[in-house]
């Protein structure tokens, strides 16, 4: 029995090491996903961790103890510091902020921002698979899910439409954010989840083509929904979260915008960045380095890539299936992963030294300016593959061009830390949706 409390205060204490850990080269991708894992499930390692030091010290066991209190600590002090208060709202909306959230929506937010576990929220009415575009020349349909307030909640008459992370390749709709929808529609809200087509069946053109045409169809909609057309945000994870912000920051950009919106418009209220790419060039040089290794240069064989290599796949594989839940299953015949340089040819056409216009041109930072709407910028410092300090110069920019920004960094976390399968207890994803509740309140 001790050697058994031994053994696992040891594991205890090296998954709570992952908290000091960044990820910054091919050699340490691997732990990626088990950093990921851990910091979404800080409460139960400090549960695990207190249980174990207890019973070591109960059965005389002091090199299980230890350790396992320290798990503990490590824990504690990361589940602090994602709580802590900020006061990137007194910067953003003035001192009394919170007075201009009315009762009938407070009511219905966390009280706090970490919880333990996610409480659960009244059933929404949901409509899976709405049409809201068709390609002319295919037929080929683009599909919405529309979620509106349970029966007998007031409406806010604000949209939020949510563009999924994606890598800009893989993945849907409808991926373990049904939580987070349920609880902005009970505050009134309404919730548009948008499938956009991904590459190589498109490239960022199109992709942020599909994103401006959900925003036409849901102001086209608003009176159906019983949305003010001018309370329209924008949001997304990681690629949808790029999306979101370059399609709030250029609405009318002639070069962005497809023909066949043109006319439409396209402004929005808010917008809303769960770790979303901000400086393309900064993205590709940061996220290359860490994926693959030298940056951006085109010359490292794919081979070395780490992600691709037989023991990193055997390893991850179940890793994946346990994070991810049903979208593994959706994805697993897709070719994930690509390399990282292959990903960004798909997307713009090359690399940024071969074009850099483009990469430019799709970089929300350098839209942004004293026209752009309000912003939520939620980020984690350890983010391995959105470099934390890009969010940091946009949320600069806009503060100087006077938009309301809130930024958001929660410190020693990864990418993706609100989608994981565990969600619902993650730190940082109950602490987002604390401050995405009351962002979305006070437009």
């Amino acid at each position: 029995m001790k050697t058994l409390l031994v053994i696992v205060g040891f594991l205890l204490t090296l998954a709570s090491s992952l908290y000091f850990i960044r990820i910054r080269s091919p050699a340490a991708a691997p732990l990626t996903l088990p950093k990921m894992f851990v910091t979404s499930g800080a409460t139960f390692v400090a549960a695990v961790g207190a249980l174990i030091a207890v019973l070591g010290l109960v059965l005389g066991s002091i090199a299980s103890a230890v350790p396992a209190a320290v798990a503990v600590a490590l824990s504690l002090r990361y589940l602090l510091r994602i709580a802590a208060r900020h006061d990137g709202f007194e910067r953003a909306f003035g001192p009394y902020w919170q007075y201009q959230i009315g009762p009938e929506q407070s009511g219905s937010m966390l009280p706090r921002r970490w919880m333990g576990r996610l409480p659960d929220a009244p059933e929404p009415r949901w409509e899976p698979d709405i049409v809201f575009w068709r390609i002319p020349d295919s037929g080929r349909e683009l599909l919405c899910d529309v979620w509106q307030p349970p029966q007998g909640t007031p409406s806010s008459r604000t949209a939020f439409l949510y563009f999924h992370g994606s890598g800009w390749h893989w993945g849907d709709k409808d991926f373990n954010t049904r939580r987070l929808f349920r609880h902005l529609c009970a505050q009134g809200h309404v919730v548009m989840d948008v499938a956009y087509r991904l590459c190589p069946e498109v490239d960022a053109y199109g992709m942020l083509g599909d994103v401006k045409r959900a925003i036409a169809w849901m102001k086209e909609n608003a009176a159906k929904y019983d949305v003010d057309p001018k309370r329209v945000v924008t949001g997304g994870g990681s690629a949808g979260g790029h999306l979101a912000l370059l399609a709030a920051y250029a609405p009318d950009d002639p070069e962005l915008t497809p023909d066949d919106v043109k006319d439409a418009d396209l402004s929005v209220a808010a917008v809303v960045s769960y770790y979303g790419p901000v400086d393309m060039r900064a993205y590709c040089d940061h996220a290359g380095a860490t994926l693959v290794g030298g940056g951006d240069d085109g010359k490292k064989d794919q081979k070395q890539d780490p992600m691709r290599s037989g023991t990193f796949s055997r390893i991850s594989t179940a890793v994946l299936r346990f994070l991810m839940g049903d979208l593994f299953d959706r994805i697993k015949d897709q070719d994930f992963p690509i390399p990282h340089q292959q990903m960004m040819k798909n997307l713009f056409g090359g690399q940024p030294d071969e074009i850099p216009y483009r990469y430019k041109l799709f970089s929300p930072i350098v839209h942004a300016g004293p026209n752009s709407p309000p912003t939520l910028l939620l980020q984690g410092e350890h983010d391995s593959l959105v470099p934390a300090f890009a969010c940091r110069a946009l949320y600069r920019k806009l503060v100087q061009s006077e938009v309301p920004a809130v930024h958001v960094e929660y410190p020693q976390t990864e990418h993706a830390f609100d989608v994981t399968i565990l969600s619902r207890y993650s730190p940082a994803g109950q602490a987002a949706l604390y401050e995405l509740e009351r962002f979305l309140a006070l437009i």
